[in-house]
Formats: C-alpha cells, structure tokens, sequence
C-alpha cells in the first residue's frame, strides 16, 4: 500500500476539518442545513478562490500580494464606469478588460519586486494604499450604481448554469471552477508551471537549474494581479453598486484562503485545489457566525486571524517533521573503501 503524499494528506485534513465545521453549526444553528446556505455562499466562495489563486502564484515564490483587494475595488469601478458609459461593448469583452486592468497593476508589482529585489510585502503595501488612493480620486466620491449597468452585468453574478435539488450552480461558480482547474493542471503538469515551485523552494538551486528568477516572480506578480481584475468584474456583477471602499479586506481573506488551503506561507509547495477548499471553509464561517447569535459580528476578523496563525503553526511544525523524518530514513552515506596499497613495480634481472 502507497503512503499518503504530504499533499494529499493535507487536502484530507482540510476537508475533514470543513466536514466537521458544518456540522458544528448545523448542531448550533436551527435550520442550517438547507439550499440556501450553498447559494447564498457560492457566488462569494468563486470571488475569494479566484483571487487566492493569484495569491497562490505569489506565494510559492516566497512572497506575498497584499494589493489584490484594491486592485478588485479599482477593477470594478473601472469596468463599471466604462461598462455604464458604453453600454454597447460587447458582453464576452468585458471580463477581458478586468483581466487586462488587474494585470497592469501585478505587472507595477512585479517590477519593482523582481527587477529591484524589494520586499514583496513592503511593495504590495504601497501599492495597496496607491491603488486605493488613485479610486478615491478619480471617482470624486461617486459610486457606480446598478441602475446604470447594462441589465445582463448585474444579472450574470445570479444566472444559474443549472439546479440540482435546490441547489443552484451558477456560472460565476462554474468560472472559478475553470480558473483553480486551470491553475491545477498548469502547476502540475508542465514545466513552466513548475519553475514556481522551484524558485520557493530554493531559489538558489532554482538559478542554478537555469531557471531566470525575476521572470518567475514577475510572472506570479502578474497572474495575481490579472486574476483579482477578474475577480472585479464578478464583484462588480455581484454587487452592482460599488463606492471607493469596494474590495476592502479581501486581501486578508485571499491570504487566508492560500494558507488555511495548505500553501507553504514560506513558499515551494502547496496545491490550488486546497485554496479553493480554504476559501470555501473561510466563507462558510464568515456567513455562519453571522447567524450565530453567540458571536459578535466583531470576531469574524478575529476568527479569520485565529485560523491563519493556526494555519500557518501546523504547517510550519508538519513541515518540520516531515524534513526530520526524510532525514532519519535517508541511508547512511556508504564509508570509504579502504586504501589498498599498489603493488610494487617488478625489479629489473640484474646481470650475473
């Protein structure tokens, strides 16, 4: 029998720990368990997942994008303002442009953290309060309302792909699920996506490889950035009104979702499938504590804080044993052979 990858076993932790959530609060909370839970989650759970992928990029080269809730803010309002100035744009063309406005600001990022060496978090908290600072301005205080959005925007982020017992699967779910697939299968399975891992794990090993380091981490920088544009349009098609606050915290609940999902914060390892299960476990109690009276509204931060500490003590100490035990098993280096003498060279006859 086959040991259980540290991988996989950290996949099946984390849903046994979202199994037991659940039934938690269906214990604490009446009516818990019903349709309702799952739509009512769903469209926020592929907002946070398709931002923690991005996010994941990023940290498994060691770093970390602390911009991404601006930039979903600053995407929205962008889109909107021109979505409600040019009605006419072309649906399939809208995403598109989120992707391309969230891209610019992870290519800012990525610049200044791969071609000068910054510190990621040093770097993300600038452009964090930069790219908050630019939506303040140029909306004058002004909100983009549902009102003047083309009537399939609003309508899209509610638009079900299909219903199964009352559950209703829409298609912003159905968009998310694609990213992580994509994510998964570029990580895993080619190389490209491999030189992340490898830059996180050690970078020095990595540059030795050939493996061109600031293009990795500009390439991470870029990718999260694109992603939370995305994730603006799904916000902006959620929410229909958005004012300068929009995305506010969700780059603590991106950070969440990559630790609580399993990514080492320390870069090298990790999987996008377990992001997504992270922001589906951190969305389900943000909403349940809601509705469970016991709690104040006040300690859903806190709650989120407590579990990225938690997170990231267990995957320091499960990543200390598991170098501890490759140790233990890894055989002895083999003792040298023993010196043999050379045998003498043969002494030439000497005449008689």
């Amino acid at each position: 029998m086959r040991a259980v990858s540290p991988g996989a076993l950290r996949l099946l932790v984390l849903l046994g720990v979202f199994a037991l959530t659940v039934l938690f609060f269906a214990l604490v909370i009446e009516n818990y368990l019903n349709a309702r839970l799952f739509n009512r989650i769903s469209t926020s759970v592929a907002i946070v997942a398709i931002i923690g992928v991005g996010q994941a990029f990023v940290v498994l080269t060691r770093n970390i994008d602390l911009s991404v809730g601006s930039v979903v803010g600053c995407t929205a309002y962008f889109v909107g303002g021109l979505v409600a100035a040019y009605p006419g744009i072309p649906a399939p063309l809208v995403p598109l442009i989120a992707l391309l406005i969230g891209a610019v600001f992870g290519a800012v990022n990525g610049f200044f953290v791969a071609r000068f060496n910054l510190p990621s978090i040093i770097v993300t908290l600038g452009t964090l309060a930069i790219i908050r600072s630019i939506l303040v301005e140029s909306s004058s205080g002004a909100s983009i309302t549902t009102a003047s959005l083309p009537e399939w925007l609003p309508a899209f982020a509610q638009a079900n792909a299909f219903e199964v017992g009352g559950l209703q699967v829409r298609w912003a779910v159905l968009l998310a699920l694609f990213v992580v697939l994509v994510a998964h299968v570029f990580l895993t399975r080619f190389r490209a996506g491999r030189r992340f891992y490898a830059v996180g794990s050690n970078p020095d090993a990595a540059g030795f490889a050939g493996i061109d380091l600031k293009r990795t981490v500009f390439q991470a920088f870029l990718i999260s950035g694109a992603l939370a544009g995305l994730a603006g349009f799904l916000f902006l098609s959620r929410f229909g009104n958005i004012t300068v606050v929009a995305g506010l915290g969700l780059e603590l609940k991106s950070v969440g979702a990559v630790v609580v999902g399993g990514v080492n914060i320390f870069g090298g390892s990790g999987s996008v499938i377990g992001v997504l299960i992270g922001a589906a476990l951190i969305d389900l109690i943000d909403t349940s504590l809601v509705r469970w009276e016991v709690v104040s509204e006040f300690w859903r931060e806190a709650v989120l804080g407590f579990l990225i500490l938690l997170a990231v003590a267990l995957d320091a100490t499960l990543s200390r044993r598991l170098s501890r035990r490759r140790q233990r098993r890894a055989p002895e280096a083999a003792p040298p052979a023993p010196l043999t003498p050379a045998p003498e060279a043969p002494q030439p006859a000497r005449a008689p």
